[in-house]
């Protein structure tokens, strides 16, 4: 006759054969002191069971290894990782009510009361909203994640792992119930179980999964165990989890590209940490429901902290030692001062934040001030001083790699603003004109300096994958879709928030947004536009020489046709603007006509001739 703890399994592999038998429809039995209610999960890992408690007059979740463990030490051992598993506390790390045994079979027993498993929340809201969906997984991530860094792994994530109470929060349940099978006589002391490492990378694999199937609104791979849908996935299978575009609801494009890189066909590709899954989760989730978190909200606690970027400057102090400035003295302090990013930013901040406390600022932003010389005048030789002894010098806190790499970019941005005055319409003022192409790589400069690591992962997501037989040319992931991937918001979005800080207005706004790669160019609608543009133009043009070598040409040559029209601009002049050695002096005013002829204020500020 078989043992009550034996029927628990029978009765999972009798659901496993006929799956048309409701859970609820098998025959009450007891195991141990508890009464049968129903299987609430079967996998090839794990069951978990509602029961009945009599001892204490309440419902209960038993969470059960598939298999038992197949000797005494095996069984000691089980229970040992669980009682650790069970002590480590979390918000989001259902408290464990009982680690038990009945007959050798153990268990992990959590209250009824904390909630309905996600399985059964998708039973009854079959299509819930996206901003929801990511609420629920970035929380169960944060819960993972703190176990992940305790030292212990799920190996198990399914449906029915979390837990939901009617105020939609989540808890996990399940934490070291999968464990690892080893032979009867493995000694249990000396044996090198599987690195937790691997363990918890296979557990975010599977949160992605779950992310896909609520997005879905299906079953991936029509598999209701997500361990089948990994065994099945590359590289040990040659299935690709992608979220498809039908779906309950419309997918915002950085929730799509976060979910999709979780479960990408490349395993270097994916997150292989939850700290680093919840943090472009999370990213998202705040800027789409304008909550204060997010990556920008650290950003710009970061400002107020070591500010925006350290300062290269040198020779500020000879500059502004004597008295009085006079039009040579801006002039050749305006020239040292655009050397420097980091004062050049400063300056442009100081001076517009004290427009906007004295009333000079108007609502849309046209008394934004964006030449060097006139905010060198309205500061200062003591404004100037102050804001340089306020910057952190080179290299603020970073470690010498990310140095070199931000030293790295702030070349390619320096060199793209060279570019940009080379190839400007007549009539616009050149400092303004590198000004405008700084700041359309702001969030980039920001992302380096203040999250070096991120920055990192994005440029490791833009590399081309390992070419297969079925996609001999991999495409690359652009440069939105890894930032989305790592942060949730795009580095336009980090950089135009700061701008925003600052008080720049909506003028400057407009111009610091590059021109998206996949919209068409249009003719410039007016003199901002222009600006926008050219700039936007040279830093197309100096990204295409950070191709490798065999594709700087094509990338040249694409980006100036993508422009030509709109700014009147033909190869030649492009490849002058690249090489100023070649440039004939009159390259600049044979395309005057492509400037806007009505005169404005814009104009007058652009040109440098305005006042505030």
């Amino acid at each position: 006759m078989e043992s009550n703890a034996d029927y628990i399994c029978n009765c999972a592999d009798l659901a496993r054969t006929v799956p048309e038998t409701p859970p609820t429809a098998m025959p009450l039995r007891s195991f141990g002191r508890f009464e049968l209610r129903s299987l609430l999960s079967k996998s090839a890992r794990s069951l978990i069971w509602r029961v009945f408690d009599a001892r204490h007059g309440q419902e209960l979740m038993l969470c059960m290894p598939r298999d038992k463990p197949n000797s005494a030490p095996a069984l000691e051992h089980w229970v040992r990782m669980a009682q650790a598993g069970a002590r480590v506390q979390h918000p989001n790390l259902a408290p464990v009510f009982e680690v038990g045994q009945v007959e050798s079979w153990p268990y992990v027993a959590y209250d009824r009361g904390l909630g309905e498993t996600l399985d059964e929340r998708l039973a009854r809201q079959p299509a819930p909203l996206p901003l929801d969906a990511a609420g629920w997984v970035a929380q169960l991530l944060e819960g993972l994640a703190f176990a992940h860094e305790a030292g212990h792994a799920h190996r198990d994530l399914q449906t029915t792992s979390l837990v939901i109470d009617a105020g939609d929060k989540v808890r996990l349940i399940g934490l070291e119930v999968a464990q690892e099978v080893f032979p009867a006589t493995v000694d249990f002391n000396t044996v090198t179980r599987r690195a937790v490492r691997e363990s918890a990378e296979e557990d975010v694999l599977c949160v992605g999964l779950l992310l896909n199937r609520i997005l879905s609104g299906r079953l991936v791979l029509d598999e209701s165990d997500l361990q089948a849908v990994v065994q099945q996935m590359q590289p040990n299978g040659r299935e690709i989890v992608r979220l498809g575009w039908e779906t309950p609801h419309p997918i915002a494009d950085p929730l799509r590209a976060i979910c999709n890189r979780a479960t990408d066909r490349q395993a270097r590709q994916r997150y292989h940490l939850a700290r680093s899954f919840w943090r472009a989760l999370d990213g998202w989730r705040q800027a789409a429901s304008h909550d204060d978190g997010g990556p920008i909200v650290l950003l710009l606690d970061r400002l107020q902290r070591i500010g925006h970027l350290p300062t290269t400057a040198t020779g500020i102090h000879r500059f502004t030692a004597g008295s009085g400035l006079e039009a040579q003295h801006a002039s050749a302090l305006s020239e040292l001062v655009l050397k420097d990013m980091a004062l050049s930013l400063e300056l442009v901040r100081r001076v517009n934040n004290a427009l906007r406390q004295s009333g000079h600022h108007s609502a849309d932003g046209g008394g934004t001030v964006l030449n060097m010389q006139r905010a060198i005048q309205m500061l200062g030789l003591d404004g100037v001083q102050l804001a340089a002894n306020g910057l952190k010098p080179w290299p603020g806190p970073l470690q010498p790699m990310a140095a070199e790499m931000l030293r790295q970019l702030m070349a390619r941005v320096t060199k793209a603003g060279q570019v940009a005055q080379a190839l400007r319409p007549a009539g616009y003022d050149a400092e303004v004109v590198q000004l405008i192409t700084v700041m359309q790589n702001l969030g980039r400069l920001l992302l380096q300096y203040h999250f070096p690591d991120d920055a990192q992962q994005i440029r490791q997501l833009m590399l081309p994958p390992e070419p297969t037989e079925e996609l001999p040319n991999p495409a690359a992931m652009s440069e939105q879709a890894a930032a989305y991937a790592v942060l949730g918001c795009d580095l336009d979005a980090l950089g135009a928030a700061v701008a925003r800080h600052w008080g720049l207005g909506d003028e400057l706004l407009q111009m610091i947004r590059r021109q998206p790669l996949d919209a068409a160019v249009h003719a410039a609608r007016g003199d901002a536009d222009a600006i926008r543009l050219t700039c936007s133009l040279a830093n197309e043009l100096i990204d295409a020489l950070a191709l490798p070598e065999a594709k700087r040409r094509q990338g040249v040559e694409a980006a100036t046709r993508r422009y030509a029209k709109a700014l009147g601009v033909s190869l030649r002049d492009v490849m002058e603007a690249l090489n100023p050695s070649a440039q004939q002096p009159a390259t600049v005013s044979e395309r005057s006509d492509v400037a806007s002829t009505s005169p404005g204020s814009l104009r007058e500020r652009l040109s440098g001739r305005g006042g505030s």
